[in-house]
């Protein structure tokens, strides 16, 4: 044994098997030298009555003096109940945001994963949250430790995505498929919201104990409020004929029509089964909408659209495709391409979508009662005993698609607001009174 020093260390020469010089000023910290000549430093203590070691690091990155200073701090750890070997496994066993996400996968795709109503995730929302975990999580954070990432950290990856530091065009697995990853504001919004899930997934499985998203403030979400002008349905209404001349485009401008007369989502519309149909009952009997099963009242120029198809379609789906029984394809690229280098090139079925629930609002009707019309949360039917609608969800589906296919059709409105025009008020007065005259 001697003191560790430089010229020592230096001096010290290899043999057949690698050995250990022990320094005599500080027990427990030594030197191994290795047949090759590599020299590390390292301390040997006892930890619940075992003896272990731990390896400081290299002569030449440390010096005997550092390495010393090193070898005294982690021996107090010791003294104090710490076993720094210990540790370092399991710091080189700590879990990553790219295992944690990995895990997460895993059990979204096992249906182990709740979604919306303590349901098991849909096919699309994992698909669209595995392309955001992969584009954006895991090349921003995924070789960090879980227990090491803290919210500064989270205020960092939003800015990053918002910024657009993972933009970038990908080979996806189909034929001449791409992705055009663009990041920007609402993407760091859901990604996000997405994260917080599976921290909290996390801490569920004892890997945190808090979750680091939790407090966080987020953009708020730049609300859509594009809708269609009576002027730009009777536009539409041109657009919607012509490409009905097509053989190219014609399923699919019937699909655009009947969103634009039902204000369904367009998943909804393109994937409708004939099975889900209810002409009798006047709706739309969704089984597998965005709240889960969903009864959606439909008024009567779509029932006529669907009695007058019928007879000449086969097969499970409404708008069927040119596969053995399946859903049509190719609508995204077949309504972008209908719009093209029109008036309304920036209408999306969304738009139409919302144009629907605001010609529902023109109209007099009340927010639940909308709602229910276009099957939002807050006032959509879902459950599957109800046999006969409300006359009253028939009657103001009735009103507005019936409206909204006059404006189609080159209809021009001209109407007046009630609480201005005094022969409407005197006319309500009227009909009220009518019906309310006792009978004789």
């Amino acid at each position: 044994m001697t003191k560790l020093t430089k010229r020592f260390v230096e001096a010290v020469e290899p043999q057949n098997k690698g050995h250990v010089v022990w320094d005599d000023e500080l027990p427990g910290f030594g030197l191994r030298v290795y047949p090759s000549g590599k020299r590390s430093y390292i301390v040997q203590y006892r930890s619940r009555g075992r003896s272990r070691r731990y390896t400081i690091g290299t002569h030449g990155v440390w010096t005997p003096e550092t390495a010393r200073r090193e070898a005294k701090a982690l021996l107090g750890q010791v003294a104090h109940g710490g076993d720094p070997a210990e540790e370092r496994e399991e710091d080189r066993k700590a879990l990553t945001i790219k295992q944690l996400c990995e895990h997460y996968i895993a059990e979204m795709e096992a249906g182990l994963i709740l979604g919306k109503g303590g349901r098991p995730k849909k096919d699309t929302t994992i698909a669209t949250d595995v392309g955001r975990i992969r584009r954006h999580i895991i090349p921003l954070l995924g070789t960090r430790r879980v227990r090491d990432i803290t919210k500064p950290d989270m205020n960092n990856l939003m800015k990053d995505i918002i910024a657009g530091k993972t933009r970038v065009t990908m080979k996806t697995e189909k034929l001449r498929g791409k992705a055009i990853v663009r990041g920007g504001r609402g993407t760091a919004i859901r990604t996000m919201g997405l994260l917080g899930g599976i921290f909290s997934y996390a801490v569920e499985a004892g890997v945190i104990e808090h979750n680091p998203t939790h407090g966080l403030r987020k953009p708020k979400y730049q609300v859509r409020d594009r809708r269609l002008s009576e002027a730009e349905y009777r536009t539409l209404g041109d657009i919607l004929r012509q490409a009905q001349q097509s053989d190219r485009y014609r399923i699919h401008a019937e699909i655009l029509r009947l969103i634009t007369l039902t204000g369904c989502r367009r998943g909804e519309i393109v994937n409708l089964k004939w099975s889900e149909v209810d002409l009798e009952g006047s709706c739309l009997r969704l089984v597998d909408s965005k709240e889960g099963s969903s009864v959606r009242p439909v008024g009567l120029p779509v029932v006529e659209f669907l009695e007058k198809e019928r007879p000449h379609r086969t097969g499970t789906y409404v708008f069927p495709g040119q596969g053995i029984d399946n859903a049509v394809g190719n609508f995204p690229q077949s309504w972008k391409k209908l719009f093209k280098d029109t008036p309304l090139w920036d209408v999306t079925p969304h738009v139409l979508r919302h144009s629907f629930a605001s010609i529902a609002n023109d109209l007099g009707f009340t927010e639940i009662t909308i709602a229910a019309l276009i099957g939002h949360a807050k006032g959509s039917v879902t459950s599957k005993y109800v046999h006969t609608l409300d006359s009253t969800l028939i009657m103001a589906a009735d009103t507005v698609s019936g409206f909204v296919k006059a404006l189609l059709e080159g209809v021009e409105f001209r109407r007046n607001t009630y609480t201005l025009d005094r022969q409407s008020r005197q006319n309500a007065i009227n009909q009220m009174l009518t019906e309310s005259r006792p009978t004789i």
